[in-house]
């Protein structure tokens, strides 16, 4: 897929993009809780909180942002806290045009709700459902494994998926930093076996803090549907061709592999090498409150720095759809309202 360069591109300012449907499908609700949410939570267990986000917000690498993340999701304690982050995620994306959303969240970094996820599940699914009620976008829960647990953690997670059958769970993933524990494809495979068997979708973080390798494991170990990340790939030619030949989608997050340091710059980031060798592939926010981020800006900024015409940004919106795991009814009609906004504008 190349650049719209046979003639001039129409150009993509932010309210066409904000009008857009399309579907975000890497974010994680650990990233979303609103800063009153945490500031709060934090002066009732009497802890002392900066003033200024930004020095709040120190992390200059994945492992001291996946620290802050240990520490403000430890702050959540309440089942109405949890409520309240999944009611607000659908309501600040009203105004960005994604219709449907795919939300990871890894028990492990709620200590409060780790081994109540029963709990856990059904208070997010209560805020997300009241959310919906109110015009905000429909939410899958991706329940996520850290690479750190036990081959036999994960399984207990996806029988519990597979038992529970509960209609707020569309997947199982996978995340952490694989640059800390190495490889651990091998440790999982039974795991992501056992989802595939079961009908269980699946997305696997690999192509961050881990290069090419991480992502054949990911294929091979952990029969991954769509890569989280996956921008790594570019360092590996023959493994962009399969990904591009197998149609693996990449959930790529621009803002947060600059600002973690995966990419030394947005002009320098894999995105459109990639994107140019026709691997499938959607843009995301990844933590959109700590990184200061929503997903129509991902689009017009990719869009400015790549010279991406309107026809560029709809084939990654329609990627976004069709990687999504909402049902085929839904994805049916997110296509066609694609189609319908795509005409209209023209």
């Amino acid at each position: 897929m190349k650049n719209d360069t046979t003639t001039a591109p129409t150009p993509v300012g932010l309210e066409w993009v904000r009008g857009l449907p399309k579907a975000e499908v890497h974010v994680h609700l650990e990233g979303c809780i609103p800063m009153s949410v945490v500031r709060k939570a934090a002066r009732d267990a009497g802890q002392e909180v900066p003033e200024d986000d930004r020095e709040l917000f120190s992390f200059t690498d994945l492992a001291s942002f996946l620290e802050y993340l240990d520490w403000s999701c430890g702050l959540i304690t309440e089942r109405e806290q949890l409520y309240e982050i999944a009611y607000d995620y659908g309501r600040r994306n009203l105004d960005t045009g994604i219709r449907y959303a795919d939300v990871i969240i890894n028990p492990t970094h709620w200590p409060s709700w780790r081994h109540r996820l029963d709990d856990l599940v059904d208070a997010l699914h209560a805020g997300f459902s009241d959310g919906e009620a109110d015009g905000h976008v429909p939410v899958g829960l991706c329940l996520s494994v850290k690479r750190n647990q036990t081959s036999s953690e994960a399984i207990e997670l996806v029988e519990w998926i597979v038992s529970r059958e509960h209609p707020r769970v569309v997947a199982l993933s996978i995340d952490g930093n694989e640059a800390a524990v190495g490889r651990t494809g091998a440790r999982f495979a039974d795991a992501f076996r056992m989802a595939a068997d079961k009908g269980v979708h699946r997305c696997v973080h690999a192509g961050e803090s881990s290069g090419p390798e991480g992502i054949r494991d990911a294929l091979d170990y952990l029969l991954a549907e769509r890569i989280d990340h996956g921008v790594r790939a570019v360092e590996d030619p023959s493994l962009v061709t399969e990904l591009a030949d197998r149609r693996v989608f990449l959930d790529v997050c621009p803002t947060s592999n600059v600002l973690l340091g995966i990419a030394p710059s947005l002009a320098a980031h894999p995105v459109e090498p990639l994107r140019q060798a026709g691997v499938p592939l959607s843009l995301n926010t990844d933590d959109p409150l700590l990184f200061g981020t929503d997903v129509a800006r991902e689009y017009c900024t990719c869009a400015q720095q790549f010279g991406w015409g309107r026809d560029t940004v709809a084939s990654i919106a329609r990627t976004s759809i069709e990687a999504c795991f909402a049902n085929d009814d839904l994805r049916a009609t997110l296509l066609r309202d694609l189609q319908d906004y795509l005409a209209r504008t023209a």
